[in-house]
């Protein structure tokens, strides 16, 4: 026997020791001397056998004798042994390895492929080149002999010029057709290999004469079909690597074979299928031939084409099988043109609708096919009857067709012409439906009636596509901006509050009340409404998908009666994409297919009686169980209890057996149907049929306590159901809804929930559920006050915890426990002390999201209880933050505790700390603000009054301490009202100043105590707009800071609205005013929008530039900040104004334009997204570099181009990301990644932007994120091999370094969540891209490592 590869060292001596064995008589002897040569060449130093020419020369000799052993594994060995060889050997043997392994002849082995496989396992073994990337020196060696011996070998003729030297003269082409008019198959394999791995590297006359050879062995009229499909996939392979002139003579080419005279059926399926195929292979460069060869495509589905293949079949009895083929193929070019070339195929959308259509139907072995009349579009005329009736005469049709007899459906390949028909389809409805044929109604005029109509189709695999084409248009007709509502009937208990507070935008002054008073919304969450009941529109695609539900319906029902668990599966998933998209639409037909529904929930549906077929294979009881239980929650959650109440008692035992399933996603599902039920069961939704819904709720409260606290369900399960027991306790610990729990069970049910609380694997869902548990009950009979007391030091505990979300959702309950007085009430001081010291740490700076929350909730403790909340700790913490810089929410909560802590009277302990520690060592206007509301607040408990900061504002010695008096002044002008003692002169003295910050100070004081005292001081401003230079400036910023406020003071403000409006407008003339004249006119605008909105939209056709843009920016300050009176004014008026705006002739105001729709998209989505077919081009339009806009500028001895189009393109590409993320559905895809490709070859901020909008379009839509791979790649390796100057300055390398990391963040995004389009084994096109990331891996795999590992953290 051999030696132990452990006592074989990796030196020459012992290759050749091992050699003399590989002739043993013994096959064992030779297989374990093979395997310790392979070790040895494996782990052997890189340049040990560098200079051991003779050594490798007999080992080369030794191994080619090997493969023609008559073993098996002792040949695959040799073939191990020879990709090892190949990395360590000498460069100069691979020439002569080729040629010997490209003429060996074996005689021993019955594998006569062994030759072949062993000049891949050769050419897999070196490292892929990559396009613009130096290849390693190995790769580059390996390519010398290959170009030398094998491309001549594969071609039989040598193809570099004659003046490079090559020492081997080629015997016959590998490729070359034999006499008897056969070729090597293995051939076309190492011909596949040698483009997949040095493809990059192949000289254009190497490309040509490779090209030549397979065409000729696809042409040639006798050789096989299987060779031909591999030379079609050579020539795809091909193609990644040609040049574009190599490609366009390729084209030509393949277009003059089409006009052969006596061309072959067989030829013509495979010309059409080559052309598929190079449409997926390279459609970034194929598409400009897409219009010249769509045609010889369409041509073999004309109506012509149709009616011949009937007659055909009706005289012979059979169908052409050949001439199937070629309409097969054709439709699968066809759905690769649209699916690859979208844009160059929009000349022949009709053209590919009408021969979808038609050959969807095409059945020739039907008795009585008069479908091809009815087949031109004419279905989209029919109402629903008629529709109806087509499908039941089809499905007799059909029964009394296979009754006869007629030709066996084994014989009968139509079947896949109709599959691949509803392909196309399906590739129509992706790429061509959002802001195109969906919004003109294209889509379910023509293709929606075809594709109902043959829901009946005999064959599963095609019912299947069909099926699955409709979801696809369904899930496509989802509108953005609808969401669902209660029925006003159904809802028994006052909401008007949390409407009115929802109503409106938040407003500065009462952000108080807004923060201390308005209940979280729990609404929807606990299902008290149940959903839209409103008619569907009138027109576009919703209105079109309603017109259409019905007979949708129908027909799926009678599916989910008769088929197997595929098509159940499938139709289920269809009829619940009806429901999300309509919210409802099932109502009139719900008894249709309750009872087969309820039939797929119960384990019998995945019996072994029920079979699935073709691509069936991939269903299973198990997965239809799971679409059958999301189409209950998706029909409880949409649809009235009215309807679901009847179908109760078989409905919910179906339901509560899957719960304790013992596949857990089934069981997960289960619960989360369970959840929805009980909103549909119990009161409010449910209030007429609350005594006949109790006992079910009751079995159902059963099936989810059980499963809330058992140790053997899964964690997933549990988290469930203790979310669906939250729910439950909300719904039913309302006294007027005392018959939906009892008290033993609400008991029970709150233990539960705080047992789970205290378990770490439950602890974030019981939080959660608790939070709606109490947002929703009101009663504080109901509430045990020891349970709370003990969530709420709980709750506090978790405060402590390093995961984030549950702090916050531990936050979150704490507020809402705080806004419910009935909870509230149950605290005691020692809980409350508790509490306010776990909330203490929290009262920081550092987390600005969770400070906010901490105030309110303190501010809330401080009313319920001053003496146990309110102590130095507190005061120390509050002086702290007052020192930051704070602002928006967080500002109002601060200053919402520091007013509660006034009004109770225990004040003056922080009043003499911010006076003393804070002072002017915070920010001026934070710290004032808190002073001023403390002071007012609490009167004359704080120990200072406001004459002390009168006399500190004119005595103090520096500007900090006047800047600090002015806030407090101002602050105390607003809280104090018409009732402060305070003149304007008081501030208006201070505009003069020469000081930098003291007349900023003095305006912002000014502003806030005239939105105090309107009357008094707002004549005076008026009066100092009058003026010019810098009073007039601040004068603005006073007029600013009150139109803040206009919520509170609109009254007080209209008699000086015109006014007002005039003298704005006048100033906002002046440069140095337009920004906050802007902002000014669009307040001002929301509190008299009927006589300023119309006003502000003429001067948009101003003839002056300035004048245009001073009302595109008031007109965005409009938007964020209104209500609904200024919306009814502003529907009519938005879209025509965003319409001016985005064709203003001036480039900065076009890029303000941009802002204002990015603004309005959202704040007012329901009014812009019906719109996106007529705003999205200009945008798309204003992404473009228009080399107009670029100029070189002279700086010095150098010359740099400057684009002025720059901001507006980054403007533009912003707003497509808002619309991306809001409304993806009404954007044409195809558009968004053309420019999004050519974006990622702009400037850096765009590619930035680019990279953003990638990583959200991988979970937007991964199809056709997929499809574009081959491009992506190219602009990322484009990225990732730029080099920097040696000139190059920091923030250059800098820009360069982030791109660099962007890039491979979005790169391994794609390849995580692509699987199957980054695959090379699954698709041509992703060569491409699997050659960048093989060298993205090896090359950046550092960078790479350190992305992965920030996305696991982020995700953690």
């Amino acid at each position: 026997m051999a030696p132990a590869a452990g006592t074989l060292s990796a030196t020459p001596a012992a290759i050749s020791a091992l050699l003399p064995k590989l002739g043993d008589a013994d096959a064992d002897i030779r297989y374990m001397s093979l395997s310790d040569l392979d070790r040895i060449l494996r782990e052997g130093a890189s340049g040990f056998l560098a200079n051991e020419y003779h050594t490798c020369a007999k080992a080369v000799e030794c191994l080619l004798k090997t493969l023609d052993d008559t073993n098996g594994e002792v040949q695959n060995q040799a073939i191990q042994c020879i990709g090892s060889l190949t990395q360590r050997a000498p460069s100069e043997l691979l020439a002569p390895l080729i040629d010997k392994l490209s003429t060996l002849k074996t005689t021993n082995a019955i594998d006569n492929s062994i030759p072949a496989t062993a000049l891949r396992t050769f050419l897999t073994s070196f490292p892929r080149p990559v396009l613009g990337v130096q290849p390693a020196r190995s790769t580059h060696e390996a390519y010398n002999a290959i170009s030398k011996v094998l491309v001549p070998r594969l071609v039989g003729y040598i193809v570099l010029p004659p003046g490079v030297r090559t020492h081997i003269n080629p015997p016959p082409g590998m490729l070359e057709v034999h006499d008897d008019n056969t070729v090597d198959n293995d051939a076309l394999d190492v011909l596949i290999e040698l483009i997949r791995c040095f493809g990059p590297m192949l000289q254009d006359a190497e490309k040509q004469a490779l090209q030549k050879s397979t065409m000729a062995v696809f042409d040639h009229p006798r050789t096989s079909t299987v060779a031909k499909k591999k030379a079609v996939s050579a020539i795809s392979l091909l193609a990644l690597y040609m040049s574009d002139t190599l490609l366009g003579i390729f084209v030509s080419n393949t277009l003059e074979s089409f006009s052969r005279p006596n061309l072959a059926t067989a030829q013509h399926r495979l010309l059409i299928t080559m052309l598929g195929s190079l449409a997926r292979t390279v459609p970034g460069r194929f598409g400009r031939y897409a219009q010249n060869l769509a045609p010889y495509i369409l041509s073999c589905l004309s109506q012509q084409e149709y009616r011949k293949a009937l007659e055909d079949t009706a005289e012979n009895g059979t169908a052409d099988a050949e001439a199937e083929g070629v309409r097969e193929a054709a439709l699968l070019a066809l759905e690769a043109f649209l699916l690859s070339c979208t844009n160059d195929m929009r000349p022949f959308t009709n053209e590919s609708i009408q021969a979808a259509i038609r050959f969807i139907a095409y059945d020739p072995n039907l008795a009585s096919n008069a479908a091809d009349e009815e087949m031109e579009g004419t279905q989209g005329d029919a109402d629903d009857e008629d529709e109806a009736r087509s499908v039941e005469e089809a499905e007799e049709e059909e029964e009394d067709f296979e009754e006869e007899g007629a030709i066996s459906d084994d014989d009968d390949v139509s079947w896949k012409i109709r599959r691949c028909a509803a392909k196309v389809l399906y590739a129509i409805i992706s790429t061509r439906s959002n802001g195109d044929l969906l919004d003109n109604g294209a889509l379910y005029e023509k293709i929606a009636p075809v594709l109902v109509a043959r829901f009946q189709e005999r064959e599963e695999n095609v019912r299947l596509e069909v099926l699955s084409t409709m979801t696809a248009l369904v899930h496509k007709t989802s509108d953005d901006t609808q969401a669902p509502f209660a029925f006003a009937s159904e809802v028994d208990f006052d909401l008007s509050s949390a409407a009115e507070a929802r109503s409106r935008k938040r407003r500065r002054l009462g952000s108080d009340a807004t923060l201390f008073d308005s209940p979280i919304n729990t609404i929807q969450i606990t299902g008290f409404k149940s959903p839209n009941a409103s008619p569907p529109p009138t027109s576009g695609p919703r209105a079109d998908l309603a017109r259409l539900s019905s007979t949708i319906i129908r027909a799926i029902s009678k599916l989910l009666k008769e088929s197997t668990i595929a098509t159940k599966q499938t139709g289920i998933a269809l009829l619940r994409e009806i429901v999300n998209v309509q919210h409802g639409g099932l109502s009139e037909n719900f008894s249709m297919f309750v009872d087969p529904l309820i039939d797929a929930v119960k384990p019998s549906a995945g019996g072994p009686h029920v079979h699935s077929i073709g691509t069936a294979a991939s269903a299973s009881g198990s997965k239809l169980r799971i679409e059958a239980l999301q189409l209950v929650s998706a029909i409880c959650d949409y649809h009235s209890s009215k309807i679901i109440t009847p179908h109760v008692p078989s409905l919910v035992p179906a339901v509560a057996a899957a719960v304790k399933d013992k596949y857990v996603k089934i069981a997960s599902e289960a619960i989360v149907a369970v959840e929805s039920l009980l909103k549909a069961l119990t009161p409010p939704r449910s209030a007429s049929a609350e005594r006949v819904n109790q006992e079910f709720v009751g079995k159902l409260y059963d099936v989810i306590l059980d499963r809330a606290v058992a140790i053997d369900a899964d964690v997933e399960i549990r988290q469930h159901a203790i979310h669906a027991l939250g729910v439950l306790l909300a719904r039913g610990s309302e006294p007027s809804r005392s018959s939906v729990l009892s008290e033993t069970q609400r008991k029970k049910a709150t233990e539960v929930l705080l047992d789970r609380l205290r378990n770490e694997t439950t602890r974030l869902s019981a939080v959660r559920a608790i939070d709606i548990y109490l947002n929703s009950v009101q009663d504080a009979k109901v509430i045990p006050a020891k349970w709370t007391q003990e969530v709420a030091v709980e709750l506090g505990a978790q405060l402590r915890k390093a995961h984030r979300g549950l702090r916050g959702a531990s936050l979150a309950v704490l507020r809402g426990l705080a806004g419910n007085s009935a909870a509230l009430n149950c605290l005691d001081d020692q809980t409350t002390k508790a509490l306010v010291g776990m909330l203490l740490p929290l009262v920081s700076a550092n987390d600005l999201n969770l400070l906010g929350m901490a105030l309110v909730i303190l501010a809330k403790l401080v009313r319920q209880s001053p003496g146990s909340v309110v102590n130095q700790s507190l005061n120390n913490a509050l002086c702290d933050i007052a020192k930051a810089p704070l602002a928006g929410a967080v500002l109002d909560a601060l200053l919402l505790l520091i007013k509660t802590i006034g009004e109770q009277e225990v004040g003056q302990p922080l009043m003499h700390d911010l006076l003393l520690e804070v002072g002017i060592r915070g920010q001026p206007a934070v710290v004032g603000m808190a002073i001023g509301t403390l002071l007012v607040a609490g009167g004359p408990t704080v120990g200072v009054k406001l004459d002390d900061f009168v006399r500190e504002l004119q005595s103090a010695p520096d500007d900090k301490r006047k800047c600090l008096a002015l806030s407090v002044l101002g602050e105390a002008g607003l809280r104090l009202g018409p009732s402060s003692p305070l003149e304007p002169a008081l501030f208006t003295k201070y505009f003069s100043s020469k000081s930098q910050s003291l007349p900023r100070a003095a305006a912002t004081a000014l502003g806030r105590a005239g939105a105090g005292n309107i009357g008094t001081y707002l004549p005076v401003i008026l009066s100092s707009t009058s003026q010019t230079g810098s009073s007039q400036y601040l004068s603005l910023h006073a007029i600013k800071e009150i139109l803040q406020f206009s919520n509170q003071s609109r009254a007080d403000l209209s008699p000086y609205a015109k006014q007002l409006w005039d003298k704005l407008l006048a100033a906002s003339q002046v440069e140095d005013n337009k920004a906050v004249g802007a902002e000014c006119i669009g307040r001002l605008t929301i509190i008299e929008p009927r006589t300023f909105l119309p006003s502000l939209k003429k001067h948009l056709q101003d003839r002056a530039a300035p004048a245009r843009g001073m009302a595109i920016q008031a007109i965005r300050f409009t938007l964020s900040d209104s209500d609904e009176g200024f919306d009814e004014v502003l529907r009519p008026m938005l879209i025509p104004m965003l319409t001016l705006m985005l064709n203003d002739d001036d480039l900065e105001n076009r890029r303000l334009a941009l802002g204002v729709l990015n603004s309005a998209t959202h704040n007012k989505p329901d009014m812009v997204l019906p719109h996106l077919a007529d705003l999205v081009p200009l945008v798309m339009k204003e992404s473009r570099v228009k080399p107009e806009l670029v100029r070189e500028v002279q700086m010095g001895p150098f010359k740099h181009k400057v684009d002025d189009g720059l901001e507006v393109r980054k403007s533009a590409y912003e707003t497509l990301y808002t619309l991306m993320e809001g409304a993806y559905s009404r954007i044409s895809p195809v558009d968004l990644f053309d420019r999004i490709i050519a974006g990622l070859e702009d400037e850096h901020e765009i590619k930035v932007l680019c990279n953003l909008m990638l990583a959200k379009l991988v979970a937007l839509d991964p199809e056709e994120t997929g499809r574009h791979l081959e491009l992506i790649a190219e602009r990322y390796r484009s990225i990732l091999t730029f080099k920097p100057k040696d000139t190059a300055v920091k923030q250059e390398v800098e820009k360069l370094n982030e791109a660099n990391k962007g890039v491979l963040k979005v790169t391994l995004l794609l390849h995580d969540a692509l699987p199957a389009s980054t695959n090379a084994g699954n698709s041509l096109q992703s060569e491409k891209w699997q050659g960048y990331w093989d060298w993205v891996a090896k090359e950046f795999r550092g960078q790479l490592a350190g992305a992965e590992q920030e996305a696991k953290s982020q995700a953690a």
